[in-house]
């Protein structure tokens, strides 16, 4: 049997449930999962392998008008997915009428590769009328395209859809070595926890005006004493936009950084299978979301 590869990209209005799909399709906890807007800002590609196959999924940033140049990043992601597909997913739900940006949504339908439309969360549908309305309508919009009802969340025809996937595959080699399950660094899924716990620990604009940065990562560091246990060593940067929202992360005698500090650390932990020192500190950069050069240093290269 000839071996299959390919490129599966995501991509989706903000909030749409694309990360928790995901997550579903790679079996691993790749992207952040928040119940608040833009928490992606990157493409995050999770490998799937088989004897015979190897799908190359990517969750990328809901699709926006640009505010910042950060906002520019995130979009170019989101360009670079339509370029390289093999297969589109193209995630809605069951509260969405069309996709809230009528260009990407032309690309897409111009596109001559394989596409679904998932139509998410329709665990919270009133009833099936709703859906097969939600059915109904997007195969007006997006005529050629599959269109499957779907729940991420409960794991409802994802199933399915990823046997689909399997048989649209172009046949290719592996692009990346079969060993691996994504081509990001440890560092950005440690910045990428502690962000998740920012988000789900202030309110308001202020997760939005962060960016975490991991500065020092080292394995094995013998702890004190005489125990020849072995710690890893994270020391990591949140950079905010204001003096005010430096006081907020931090909070009173430092309880909500702390707070952060303590679950990120958890989650670090579970997801390296190690213990951690985890050292944040705060500091104040008010253009780092307009400035090129440092959007380049955190990632927003490509």
């Amino acid at each position: 049997m000839a071996h299959k590869a390919g490129f599966v990209n995501i991509v989706g209005s903000p909030n749409v449930g694309k990360s928790t799909l995901m997550n579903g399709l790679v079996g691993a906890r790749m992207s952040i999962i928040t119940s608040k807007h833009q928490t992606t800002r990157h493409r995050i590609r999770g490998i799937v392998n088989g004897p015979d196959f190897q799908i190359v999924y990517s969750d990328t940033p809901g699709v926006l008008e640009p505010k910042y140049k950060l906002h520019e990043k995130m979009m170019n992601f989101v360009s670079e997915s339509l370029r390289d597909a093999d297969i589109i997913l193209l995630v809605t739900d069951i509260f969405e009428d069309s996709m809230n940006h009528a260009e990407t949504l032309r690309k897409i339908t111009d596109m001559n590769v394989p596409k679904f439309v998932l139509i998410n969360k329709i665990d919270l549908a009133k009833d099936m009328e709703t859906v097969e309305k939600k059915v109904e309508s997007w195969a007006t919009l997006m005529p050629g395209a599959q269109i499957l009802p779907i729940s991420a969340l409960e794991k409802v025809n994802t199933d399915f859809v990823i046997q689909k996937i399997k048989e649209l595959l172009p046949e290719s080699p592996a692009y990346f070595p079969k060993d691996e399950l994504t081509d990001k660094p440890m560092r950005f899924f440690i910045s990428e926890i502690i962000r998740e716990k920012i988000f789900t620990t202030y309110n308001k604009e202020v997760p939005y005006s962060c960016e975490v940065v991991v500065e020092e990562y080292k394995e094995d560091v013998p702890t004190e004493g005489k125990s020849k246990k072995t710690i890893t060593k994270i020391r990591a940067l949140i950079l905010v936009n204001r003096e005010t929202q430096k006081g907020i992360i931090i909070g009173h005698q430092g309880n909500k950084l702390t707070k952060v500090g303590t679950e990120a650390r958890k989650d670090i932990e579970e997801f390296i299978g190690k213990k951690v020192f985890l050292d944040l500190y705060v500091k104040v950069d008010k253009d780092w979301k307009e400035k090129d050069n440092k959007l380049n240093q955190f990632g927003y290269d490509g």
